[in-house]
């Protein structure tokens, strides 16, 4: 028998099992280069194919999946993936699948469906810091602006007499007599409770005059 049949012949011997899995990690392969590669079509497409063609599924495959979704700009899918890979044993998979879902809630402006996600992000894992700056951050920022809101609200409708001091403080502030601009609203404040509906006017005006002074 040449050499030639004999190949032929050891290569029926080969289990087919052996073919899929070169197949399946040369596919895991592609898939990686492609996410590595920033071609995030290309990435969904190899992912995709793991899970219809080798029938290959996991939560860091969905990870995956959401990641690249997410930077192709497809983030309903993204979110579906990644709230799927928050349910992994792996509690670091599960922290970074809530902070991924969190951000694309935050940029959607669902901040309190947000700040939910950032906080089981650190539910799952304490040291995830970037899910710690995001829930921070958000936290944050939320809470000043309710209290924006707070202030807006109680605002008072200012008076004719208000009015017409804000309008000489307007006209010192152009020829930067800062001071004294502050000087007529403090002293129309005291004479005029509406004046306080200028009082964001009046704070921009002390922080001026602090580092005037200084």
């Amino acid at each position: 028998m040449g050499w030639n049949k004999l190949i032929i012949a050891a290569l029926l011997f080969i289990p087919s099992s052996w073919t899929k899995v070169t197949r399946l990690n040369n596919a895991i392969q592609t898939a990686e280069k492609s996410y590595a590669e920033a071609r995030y079509e290309d990435a969904i497409r190899d992912h995709q194919l793991l899970i219809d063609e080798f029938q290959y599924g996991s939560f860091a495959l969905d990870f995956d999946l959401g990641l690249s979704n997410h930077y192709a700009g497809k983030t309903d899918e993204a979110m579906a993936f990644y709230d799927q890979a928050t349910q992994s044993k792996d509690k670091n998979l599960a922290s970074f699948s809530f902070n991924q879902a969190g951000i694309i809630l935050g940029n959607k402006k669902e901040y309190q469906a947000a700040l939910s996600k950032f906080q089981s992000a650190l539910i799952q894992n304490p040291l995830n810091e970037q899910a710690r700056y995001n829930y921070e951050l958000l936290a944050r920022w939320l809470k000043r602006d309710e209290e924006r809101k707070q202030q807006e609200q109680n605002k008072p409708e200012p008076s004719e007499f208000a009015k017409r001091k804000k309008a000489e403080a307007d006209r010192l502030v152009e020829q930067f007599r800062f001071k004294d601009a502050l000087k007529i609203m403090e002293e129309a404040l005291a004479q005029d409770s509406t004046v306080a509906a200028y009082q964001d006017f009046m704070t921009t005006l002390k922080d001026v005059v602090e580092i005037d002074e200084k």
